[in-house]
């Protein structure tokens, strides 16, 4: 009888094995007119990806009538659980009131406008993915608002709506709880233009590039702990000093630990407060004088540009000193020229760090530094929810986001 009841165990476990979900994929395009990133949602439509967003809205459509969600329903309260500033404070009333329709309070991450808006029902169609190319197609269930079509000023050309990525009722936790996958997200933003789209993938990994077949990227991660703010559903990570070629910046006393390191699609370029970037760029200036770099004329809104055409180029980008993120966990966030250089024109190159505007020094109620897209870009960035942890990797020269495979397997 045990040989039977191993052979039965095994088939068991096998029949487990296939029947787990698959991840979600789909494809991200960087739109070059406003540097920021999209993905198709359903039917023709594309959101724009909010890493820090907490919601997932669309311009109504004709036809669309709000879902019965009552105001004091759970799916109502996710929605209101980050009151935007400047918006109408959420709130259901007293008595009666309680059972009124949900409103919710929808914004542009760009321009920070927001409107009223109501919750529909809505599908996300997607692909579930082994982690080398499409499967199958999936419809995933989901609840997002509809507003106004004014929001959607400064967002990409054909852009409907934002895809919210943190928070309760963002796009991640509604793909997880309905396709029962990992509360994971990976994301691998697209520099754009001749590289292609990059990738995104809902629940747990692999993930392969067509450069380097058989490599799961995902199994190279490096991991630095991910926090949150009670006020605030955005990604935060804890970052010990900036280094100029292994050299740390000297900033005025808990610069960094002041207003916190952010995650953030929404800005091309990394910013940085200015008790933070002023040492910075003078650290950086001084390393690249050391190699008889040209300064030119500084072009807006960068601080320190140099002669292109007297700078080595390298299959990393120019060479240049590099810029480290020292994170907490004793990882380092490592950043070539590819990602601190960006060509402005011909003949110029730029640092790609800007000073924040509108912000004192020090000033608590703005982060120390938020990271923009186009430092994220060609890294593999695993957003692990459960564990509340980024997993990070650089992509080799040979390879970039856009050569994941999206034709679909026999």
């Amino acid at each position: 009888m045990a040989p039977l009841l191993h052979l039965v165990l095994a088939a068991s476990l096998v029949a487990l094995a296939s029947s787990k979900a698959l991840p979600v994929l789909v494809p991200v395009t960087k739109d070059n007119a406003t540097s920021l990133y999209t993905i198709p949602f359903s039917y023709g439509n594309k959101l724009v990806i909010d890493i820090g967003g907490p919601l997932v809205w669309s311009a109504c459509q004709s036809g669309h009538l709000p879902a019965p969600f009552p105001c004091d329903s759970d799916d109502c309260r996710r929605a209101n659980a980050y009151p935007i500033p400047g918006c109408s404070k959420p709130g259901c009333g007293n008595g009666a009131r309680k059972d009124k329709t949900c409103t919710v309070y929808p914004y542009n991450p760009v321009t920070g406008a927001c409107s009223n808006g109501s919750l529909v029902h809505t599908r996300f169609v997607a692909n579930a993915t082994d982690g080398i190319n499409p499967v199958s197609q999936v419809s995933v269930n989901a609840v997002s608002a509809c507003a106004t079509i004014k929001l959607l000023a400064a967002l990409p050309r054909g852009a409907t709506g934002v895809a919210g990525l943190a928070g309760s009722e963002a796009l991640p936790a509604q793909v997880a709880s309905s396709q029962k996958v990992a509360k994971k997200f990976l994301l691998c933003l697209p520099r754009g233009g001749v590289y292609g789209d990059g990738v995104a993938i809902f629940g747990d990994g692999p993930l392969q590039l067509t450069a380097q077949p058989g490599t799961d990227y995902t199994q190279s991660l490096e991991y630095t702990p991910l926090l949150t703010r009670k006020d605030n559903p955005a990604y935060y990570v804890s970052v010990k000093s900036i280094q100029v070629e292994d050299t740390p910046v000297r900033f005025p006393p808990h610069a960094l630990d002041t207003g916190g390191v952010v995650l953030c699609t929404r800005v091309p370029y990394t910013l940085l407060r200015t008790d933070v970037y002023r040492p910075f760029v003078a650290a950086f200036g001084k390393a690249m004088k050391a190699q008889n770099a040209t300064s030119v004329k500084a072009v807006a809104p960068f601080g320190l540009c140099y002669d292109a055409m007297k700078l080595a180029n390298t299959r990393l980008g120019y060479l240049v000193p590099g810029v480290h993120l020292a994170l907490d966990g004793g990882k380092i966030w490592r950043m070539t020229g590819v990602h601190s250089m960006v060509d402005v024109n011909r003949d110029t190159a730029c640092l790609a760090f800007v000073e924040m505007k509108g912000v004192k020094a020090g000033d608590s109620k703005a982060p120390a530094v938020i990271v923009g897209g186009f430092q994220m870009e060609n890294f593999v960035l695993q957003f692990d929810l459960e564990k509340k942890q980024l997993g990070f990797f650089k992509l080799p020269f040979f390879t970039n986001c856009g050569q994941f495979n999206f034709t679909r397997s026999a």
